[in-house]
């Protein structure tokens, strides 16, 4: 770590592992097969999601868990040549931090943060295999955000604010939920960036029949982060669609390595078509561990889309995204050419601890920030994600 702070950091991507009952605690019984069960294949545990064996991670429960950061070397340019399997053969009893949310207090003030965001590890995979199966969904998302509630609190002593996991699939119990969520104090929710599916088709999130959902969405003034996940994006044959990696052998590389940006590029620039911020100007949008190495070509698209459709845009589209949305780069990602793009003041610091891409340590993101002036260190690091963790009053 090249320097240090003066104030405690606020981090706006960390994660839980998810217990061994996350998806059945709180899911009827009627329902789990349906959902999430789990089955042991030759002597390891898996989850079986909506009746189909899911291998997305190797070891769902956890334990041994490979370190935070294991992958670090790699993401930063791989300087030792390494297969990615190879960072990963370290691994560790499964820390209580990771599971228990007053263990994970005390790490918060080791690693002199102020707060974290918190998110889902698989929570934000299911969706995705469960998308033909409405019901199955709505009762993923009520069972789901229930035990989030239970194990970690939408606010837990102002230094833990998990987020509930929303799905458009279903309006009616979307409302329902969100109002529920309000009810119980979350401060964020979080979707994955995706087309909706209902059963009448694809449709995009900023379609009008989603207009109930975002009108209270703007009303509450809370942020909406869209988080990396499964977003169901094909490689279209190039390679394969599954999303759990074989890291085994001599690593191969494919455009999925880029599924996650295409998927948050498609969503944010929709929004802005859809002229969301205009509709809705109490709006706010955080995209979280999504990159943003495409950001200067969604701004060019989006200039070339107002030119082509004269009178559409009743405003700047460039301009309304710098003002409705915060961007957290991908730590390999250039951050100054982000700052350059938002403003200081619309970029948020995160450091996706404890999974194996992010920090090895949440402030070992300093290295990428050293050259930044105090104040623009402060927006990035710690005010920003606080402006945006606070309702926003219309």
């Amino acid at each position: 770590m090249s320097k240090e702070l003066d104030f405690k950091a606020f981090d706006c991507d960390n994660h839980y592992y998810e217990s061994e009952d996350a998806f059945t605690r709180h899911v009827p019984e009627e329902m789990q097969s349906r959902v999430v069960q789990w089955a042991e294949v030759d002597g390891r545990r898996y989850h079986v999601v909506g009746g189909k064996l899911s291998k997305a991670v190797v070891n769902p429960t956890w334990n041994p868990i490979a370190k935070p950061g294991a992958l670090h070397k790699y993401f930063r340019g791989n300087p030792e040549g390494k297969n990615p399997h190879e960072y990963l053969k370290e691994r560790e009893p499964l820390p209580d931090a990771y599971i228990n949310r007053d263990a994970r207090l005390e790490v918060i003030d080791s690693q002199n943060l102020e707060a974290i965001w918190l998110f889902p590890t698989l929570g934000v995979l299911y969706e995705e295999l469960l998308k033909e199966d409405t019901q199955a969904v709505v009762a993923l998302m009520r069972g789901f955000n229930r035990w989030i509630e239970e194990d970690w609190g939408f606010d837990y002593k102002e230094k833990i604010f998990a987020a509930p996991y929303i799905s458009l699939m279903d309006l009616e119990a979307a409302v329902a939920e969100l109002e529920w969520c309000l009810e119980k104090g979350a401060r964020t929710i979080v979707m994955r960036p995706a087309p909706v599916w209902t059963e009448s088709g694809q449709l995009s999130p900023g379609d009008p029949v989603f207009d109930p959902f975002w009108s209270r969405v703007n009303e509450a003034g809370i942020t909406t982060v869209i988080h990396a996940g499964d977003s169901g994006y094909s490689t279209q044959g190039y390679a394969e669609d599954s999303f759990g990696s074989n890291m085994t052998g001599r690593y191969r590389p494919s455009i999925k390595a880029f599924s996650i940006e295409r998927a948050a590029h498609d969503w944010l620039i929709t929004m802005s078509m859809e002229r969301m911020y205009t509709r809705f100007p109490n709006l706010r949008i955080a995209s979280v561990e999504n990159g943003a190495d495409y950001l200067d070509m969604l701004f060019r698209k989006l200039k070339q889309q107002a030119l082509k459709s004269p009178g559409w845009f009743d405003e700047d589209p460039i301009e309304l995204f710098r003002e409705h949305v915060w961007m957290n780069p991908f730590w390999e990602d250039d951050i100054y050419e982000v700052i350059e793009f938002m403003g200081a003041d619309h970029v948020i610091f995160g450091s996706d601890w404890p999974h194996i891409e992010g920090m090895p340590t949440p402030l070992d993101y300093l290295e990428e920030v050293e050259d930044l002036n105090s104040d623009d260190l402060k927006l990035v690091m710690r005010d920003n994600t606080r402006h945006l963790t606070t309702p926003r009053t219309s």
